[in-house]
Order: C-alpha cells, then sequence, then structure tokens
C-alpha cells in the first residue's frame, strides 16, 4: 500500500494533476492517466493491457495498490474506502509513447526534474547519517570475530553504502572508471545496429518514423565507440563502449522518432553481444528502472555533464 508525498503537475494549458512521489518514482492512476494524456479509459486500458501482455514491463514491480477515501454514494456525510491501482514512471512513460501526448512530455520532464530535486534533498539530509553508516560497517568489520548473523547484516550494509559510494563521488565528482572488463569480443558495426533497430521497429507498430535517420549522426555515433587515435581505442572497455554507446544515440537524436527507446534497446543490445548484461549469478547488471532512469536523465543533462554521466554509468554496470 503507498503511502507518499504528494506533489501537482501543472500542464501548459493549466491543467493539474495530483501526483504520489514514492520509492524513487511516481505514481498515477488510471484515472489520472486519462486527465494527463486528454484520452479515453478504455485508450489508457487497452495501451497499459498491451504493456504488460507484451512483456514490455513486469506488472507486478510497477503497479501498487493505494488506498483512496471518497464520498459515500447512497449516505450523506459518510466516506467510503477502495483500493485502486496506481502505475509508476515507467508504465506512465510507456503510455505516453504510445498516445504521443504533448502533455505527456511536459509531464515526462517535470517528472524527471521533480525526481532529481527529491533525491538530492533527501541525499543531502542524510549525508551525515550516510557517513556515521559507512563508519560504523567499517568498524564492525574490524572485529575479530563475527557471527553468521553479523556477517549477513554487514553483507547488506555493504551492499547500501557501495551504492552510497556511487551518490557522494557523483556530488563530489570524482567517480572514476575503476575495474572495467577490456576483453570486449564484439565489434559494433552500422548494419547490424540498424537490423537491430528493425527488430524494436515491429515492436512499437512499424512506424515509418520510428528509427528513420535524419542525418549521419547515427553512423558517426555507431563509429565513434571503436573510434582510435594514434593506434590506441579511445574507449578500451566493453563498460565504456557502452555508457558512451547510450549517450550519443540519446543526445545527437539522429532518428525522427524513437531516439530514447533506441538508445537504450542498443545499449542491453550491445551489452549482451559481449556477453556482459548479465553477471555471475545471471541477474542483470542494469534493471529495467535504472535503464529508465539513466535514459532520461542523459536526456535531460547538461552536454557539459558528458563525462560525469558516462562515470555513472559505467559504476552502475559494475
Amino acid at each position: 500500500m503507498v503511502k507518499s508525498k504528494i506533489d501537482i503537475f501543472k500542464s501548459k494549458d493549466g491543467i493539474e494533476v495530483q501526483v504520489n512521489l514514492d520509492k524513487d518514482t511516481v505514481w498515477l492512476s488510471q484515472l489520472q492517466m486519462q486527465d494527463l494524456f486528454l484520452k479515453s479509459k478504455a485508450t489508457i486500458s487497452e495501451h497499459i493491457r498491451n504493456i504488460f501482455k507484451e512483456n514490455e514491463l513486469e506488472e507486478n514491480v510497477v503497479v501498487r495498490k493505494f488506498r483512496t477515501t471518497t464520498q459515500h454514494g447512497a449516505i450523506s456525510g459518510k466516506t467510503q474506502s477502495s483500493l485502486i491501482n496506481l502505475y509508476n514512471l515507467d508504465v506512465i512513460i510507456s503510455v505516453g509513447y504510445r498516445v504521443k501526448s504533448e502533455r505527456g512530455t511536459q509531464f515526462r520532464i517535470w517528472a524527471t526534474n521533480t525526481l532529481r530535486e527529491h533525491l538530492i534533498k533527501g541525499y543531502s539530509i542524510n549525508e551525515k547519517r550516510l557517513e556515521q553508516l559507512q563508519k560504523t560497517i567499517q568498524l564492525v568489520q574490524r572485529t575479530s570475530k563475527l557471527t553468521k548473523d553479523t556477517e549477513g547484516l554487514i553483507d547488506v550494509l555493504a551492499d547500501y553504502s557501495s551504492a552510497l559510494d556511487i551518490l557522494d563521488s557523483f556530488d563530489h565528482q570524482t567517480l572514476t572508471r575503476d575495474n572495467v572488463n577490456n576483453f570486449v569480443s564484439y565489434q559494433i558495426e552500422y548494419a547490424e545496429a540498424k537490423s537491430a533497430i528493425e527488430s524494436l521497429k515491429i515492436k512499437f507498430g512499424g512506424s515509418s518514423l520510428f528509427g528513420n535517420e535524419k542525418d549521419n549522426s547515427f553512423k558517426s555515433s555507431i563509429a565513434t565507440i571503436d573510434q582510435t587515435f594514434d593506434g590506441k581505442e579511445l574507449y578500451t572497455s566493453i563498460e565504456e563502449k557502452a555508457a558512451n554507446l547510450l549517450y550519443f544515440v540519446v543526445k545527437n537524436h539522429s532518428f525522427t522518432d524513437g531516439n530514447k527507446r533506441i538508445a537504450a534497446w542498443l545499449f542491453v543490445w550491445y551489452l549482451n553481444k559481449n556477453d556482459f548484461l548479465y553477471k555471475d549469478d545471471n541477474s542483470k547488471r542494469i534493471e529495467n528502472n535504472t535503464l529508465v532512469a539513466l535514459t532520461l536523465m542523459i536526456a535531460e543533462s547538461n552536454p557539459n555533464e558528458k563525462e560525469m554521466m558516462v562515470n555513472v554509468i559505467i559504476n552502475l554496470i559494475n
């Protein structure tokens, strides 16, 4: 059940939508999406069904129950409560791509900036607590004898500590590219990349605009990944190549439609081609929500932040 902060999205034409902020994402009901995208209940419901039917998103991950209280229809002054489904930002963006709503684009930009501000504020408030947590972990790790339960707790704390270290390094612009994999088995080719885009095009209805190149910038993006200088590769690791591929395809905006989806797909496709999409325990190196957030952050980022954005991607891959 969602217990979350409420924020207000206001479109350029003056329409307001109450938005739930929780778990580093935003949540809307189907009714709210109707208001947001100016589409009927049947249209929104159909798009949501297709998203899950096509396995674009996992329903149990992106849908949560929310208890709402309304006025009783038959008894004056009495209220009644019921559970409704709320859908997170992944679903909202997917629906927005399908209906191609201008207001949906406004909402995506607003949500990205709101979440970024929300996360930064939360990090700033808790920074001293996080420092103390890391010192506590180090102190316990130095003890001579740990019980099995204590070891398990330290493993969990250490996992979160690593994520916090990335946030801290990003905040202080000290992210590095350590422990990368320099064994690159697959060299990306333009023709094969185009073929991969065609397979994605079919998934999104086969529109002639999707994946239609506006200029030669996509070829340039592909060529840059394996570019050499003075006989040495500019990007030597799988992580660097994949991160720059994602960045260039998003930022160069080479296609009439589908730039972010194509960039995210090629990023995953390239990692898979290099047998680097999954870890040794078969878990994904980049989870779905993380990939969505990274792609949107790149799209909204300042070009001057390019190296920092690439460093974030590399650290998250690892």
